[in-house]
């Protein structure tokens, strides 16, 4: 018999509208600190690759890299929340992330 903790994510809505287009991008674990559970996890609302003129999109789901790279899907069009996200988008992400709009 195999027995585990049940673990319960929590994850916030900053989709301001249910029409988005996203993505498959490859997320890595550089970077990323590992949790109290020793979980490395980038999480929704992260800007991609970086918070800066760089930036591609915006991540749509939690994605576990603790055993490394992982696929993601990544928001390149859509209505989001600004005051939702995890960490605010830079003047510069803004500008970026051209088919983005915030709210």
């Amino acid at each position: 018999m195999y027995v585990s903790k049940k673990e319960t994510a929590e994850q916030i809505n900053f989709l301001a509208s249910a029409r988005f287009q996203s993505f498959t991008t490859q997320v890595e674990q550089t970077g990323v600190t590992a949790d109290a559970n020793g979980r490395k996890v980038v999480l929704a609302g992260t800007i991609l690759p970086a918070n800066d003129a760089t930036a591609e999109g915006i991540l749509l789901t939690d994605v576990d890299v603790t055993n490394g790279p992982q696929a993601g899907p990544l928001l390149v069009e859509a209505y989001i929340l600004e005051a939702r996200l995890p960490v605010a988008p830079s003047a510069e992400a803004k500008t970026a992330l051209k088919e983005i709009k915030f709210r």
